[in-house]
């Protein structure tokens, strides 16, 4: 005799669709929802992405190529260096610029936008430094100083040929004023690129640099060497 409970009740070994489906309506919601969240911090479907001469792509490029050369000198103070400390903060700048320059070439290639570009710094919009000419620095078109605080080909010569605490002086010397080089464009970036992704990472790397520099100059004076005039 059957009772009100066993009509009910599911059949002896009949697969509970009704509850399969439901569980996967949710999950497939919840896969929607966490998707969407995803692409807007990627900013995936936006209906505007930046353009190759908005702030954010030239922010994204030019710094990159500035953060390449310091992790090239970064890495050579790795190899050269043998003072505790100097290697430390070589090892902190190698690693955290090369994360940065992969999410900034990153952003360029998802916007589909060249990851280089001849018109360095155009995208500043201030007389001063927009399209920076860096003639005033001797010889440094042809010795590769595209951007204000960049080493030029000379010095990385010289810098390759130094070991021990002649190298460390030096290296201290070109990375302070590659800091204060590039510190124009993170503020600006910081305060006039479009999505908060790219205006956050310029306020970090303004704040992380503008320490660094503070630290370097006291290990620089502690060595016996003096900064190089700023950029």
């Amino acid at each position: 005799m059957t009772t009100p409970a066993d009509e009910a009740a599911p059949a002896p070994g009949r697969p509970r669709r009704w509850l399969t489906a439901v569980l996967a309506a949710v999950i497939a919601v919840g896969l929607v929802v966490a998707g969407g969240g995803l692409a807007v911090a990627l900013g995936i479907g936006r209906t505007e992405q930046p353009t190759a001469d908005s702030v954010d792509a030239g922010f994204a490029r030019d710094m990159s190529r500035h953060h390449l050369q310091a992790v090239e000198m970064a890495n050579l103070a790795l190899d050269r260096s043998t003072d505790p400390e100097v290697r430390r903060l070589a090892f902190d700048i190698s690693s955290t610029q090369t994360n940065q320059v992969g999410r900034m070439q990153g952003w360029l290639t998802l916007w589909g936008l060249p990851l280089t570009s001849g018109d360095v710094m155009g995208w500043m919009d201030d007389p001063a430094i927009a399209g920076h000419d860096m003639s005033h620095m001797d010889g440094a078109d042809a010795d590769g100083a595209v951007m204000p605080g960049m080493a030029t080909e000379a010095e990385l010569a010289t810098l390759r040929s130094l070991s021990g605490a002649e190298f460390d002086v030096m290296f201290l010397q070109l990375m302070i004023r590659h800091h204060q080089g590039g510190l124009d464009m993170a503020e600006y970036g910081a305060e006039h690129a479009e999505l908060p992704a790219v205006r956050g990472l310029a306020h970090s790397i303004a704040e992380t640099q503008t320490a660094e520099t503070t630290t370097m100059e006291a290990m620089l004076r502690a060595r016996g060497g003096t900064p190089l005039p700023a950029p």
